[in-house]
């Protein structure tokens, strides 16, 4: 299928790289960076109150989108003609930790939320109480038999702790260790995702389920890890949430040092242990985990917001470009006493990148298929926007035709390059490779491949259904810069990393130099508008843990 699309796309490809110049100096692309600055600026400004889902910034944020959508001239994208489709939440907050600690015979260690680990509830109890829980650890927690590799064994987890290791059995060992790349190698496969591991842990029967906190290997630090103690949002409803643990969350590696420690283990004997194919899950001794916890709970209504322009001959089949609009909301005051953490670049950036999408499309005479725009709430509470909308879609997922989705663009000026998230998941990537030549500009692979940011944007919600997907994320590795190179580009990813992302500090920036960022957007249009000419379907490549899915629908598209 990708030698239909790309030759469905190769001649006006070509048109494009002899009257597209390299977007270096960013005056002739069709992406306008003032409109980006100005609509990253208001959405991350106190006024919107971090545009937590369910508070007043939420109210603010779903009416200054609906705002724009109409003035960009889209239609209403959600059900019977609406700008929104509801998403139900449910909230919890562990309010009060009676009881929080770890024992052996009889010897507890008590633990600090936040400190010393950060747990919360996807279950809708303002009560809960664990007494004596054996503690397992499972090692990585993969069960993946095309892999041959199974860390549980016969082991039983009903009404256990189960203590995970995170990223996969590969990440981080030499290239002559008997795994390497048996998983992705640097790069993170969803079974080194925690979301994964807490499914798996709920699946088996346990009680509570914690990923021992490596910021190497989770991609960042303790300090992102426990920014929201105790706090957490499902997916409410028939049909929403998978079975969840009572509790699940980080431990901090000193705090899982003592327990293994207690125990009579090393943990870095684990971790080697972890990594042999012989590896199965066991009990730490007579390690015994007990909680007794206080919460509120509360139902937030939320919205997702949609806008769409309808196709002109083949309404039916559906582009979407998306972002989401939440961040973080009002915390505790940081050391300039600021409590709103704004999301100025994740994602108000992103979802200005979609508008300017918008903005130019409708520009134009209709595409052949419908294109749909969404902004999405709840992703930094775990995709969950996007999660409700993939259990009940809109637009059939068997004849989305792709998703493309922007979340943090870089904003240290153009690059000569583009950062392959996800690599070998679709046939995207090679027109995506195609479209951005055009651009004078080549493809790049993650420069940090190990912290799986393909399963922690709202695009991975189709994907694990099998819609094929592209995500630009700045943070995936220093882009080629314009000027600095790729040292330059390191900086900025870093800089962003470590005292930007998910705290006070995203701030809009009059100091921005959009110019790289409109580059990707561009990409992004131009990626739409030859899909939405074209009459071929993107497939998924072998290498593609979701194939089957996408596979099992093919008849939908015929």
């Amino acid at each position: 299928m990708i030698k239909a699309i790309l030759a469905s796309v190769s001649a006006s490809m070509v048109l494009m790289a002899c009257t597209h110049a390299p977007n270096i100096a960013g005056d002739a692309s069709p992406i306008n960076t003032v409109n980006m600055s100005e609509t990253a600026k208001t959405l991350a400004s106190d006024e919107f109150l971090g545009r937590a889902p369910g508070t007043e910034g939420e109210t603010l944020t779903v009416d200054y989108l609906i705002k724009r959508f109409t003035e960009l001239g889209l239609e209403p994208g959600g059900r019977d003609g609406a700008w929104t489709d509801p998403v139900t939440l449910n909230h919890s907050v562990i309010t009060e930790a009676r009881t929080l600690s770890v024992s052996q015979d009889g010897a507890a260690i008590d633990m600090v939320q936040g400190r010393d680990i950060e747990i919360s509830s996807a279950n809708p109890r303002d009560i809960i109480r664990i007494e004596d829980a054996p503690v397992v650890f499972v090692g990585f927690g993969v069960s993946a038999p095309e892999r041959e590799w199974d860390d549980f064994g016969t082991i039983d987890l009903k009404g256990k702790v189960a203590l995970f290791l995170v990223n996969d059995p590969d990440f981080g060992v030499t290239d002559d260790h008997p795994v390497s790349n048996v998983f992705g190698g640097r790069r993170m496969t969803y079974y080194g995702r925690w979301a994964y591991k807490f499914e798996e842990a709920a699946r088996r029967g346990a009680v509570a389920a914690l990923v021992v906190h490596e910021t190497k290997a989770a991609g960042y630090g303790w300090n992102v890890a426990a920014s929201s103690p105790g706090e957490n949002y499902a997916v409410a409803g028939k049909g929403s949430a998978k079975a969840s643990v009572d509790l699940q969350g980080w431990l901090h590696e000193d705090m899982a040092r003592q327990w293994v420690e207690r125990a009579g283990y090393d943990l870095g004997a684990l971790r080697t242990a972890a990594r042999q194919r012989d590896f199965t899950a066991f009990t730490l001794g007579d390690l015994r985990f007990n909680a007794d916890l206080a919460l509120t709970v509360e139902t937030v209504e939320s919205q997702n917001v949609l806008g769409k322009i309808t196709g002109a001959t083949r309404p039916d089949e559906t582009i979407m470009l998306s972002g989401h609009w939440d961040a973080y909301g009002v915390g505790e005051p940081d050391e300039r006493g600021r409590v709103v953490r704004p999301g100025a670049n994740d994602d108000a950036l992103g979802l200005a990148g979609i508008m300017e999408i918008a903005r130019n499309l409708k520009a134009a005479p209709p595409l052949e298929r419908t294109v749909v725009f969404a902004a999405w709430t709840a992703e930094e509470s775990g995709l969950l926007g996007s999660e409700a909308y993939a259990q009940d879609p809109i637009y059939p997922l068997e004849t989305t035709v792709a998703n493309f989705t922007l979340d943090i663009l870089q904003t240290a000026g153009p690059a000569r390059d583009v950062i392959q998230v996800g690599e070998g998941q679709s046939d995207l990537e090679e027109l995506m490779a195609m479209t951005a030549a055009a651009q004078g500009r080549v493809i790049s692979p993650e420069g940090l491949p190990e912290n799986g940011l393909f399963f922690r944007a709202d695009h991975f919600s189709l994907a694990r259904r099998g819609v094929p997907v592209l995500l630009i994320m700045g943070i995936a590795g220093g882009s080629d810069l314009e000027v600095g190179g790729r040292e330059a580009g390191d900086a900025w990813v870093k800089d962003y990393i470590d005292n930007r992302y998910h705290n006070q500090n995203d701030v809009w920036d009059a100091e921005w130099d959009l110019r790289g960022a409109a580059q990707d957007v561009e990409l992004f249009l131009d990626m739409t508008r030859e899909l939405g000419n074209s009459t071929a379907w993107p497939e998924l490549k072998p290498t593609s843990e979701f194939k089957g899915l996408r596979d099992a629908s093919a008849a939908s598209r015929k």
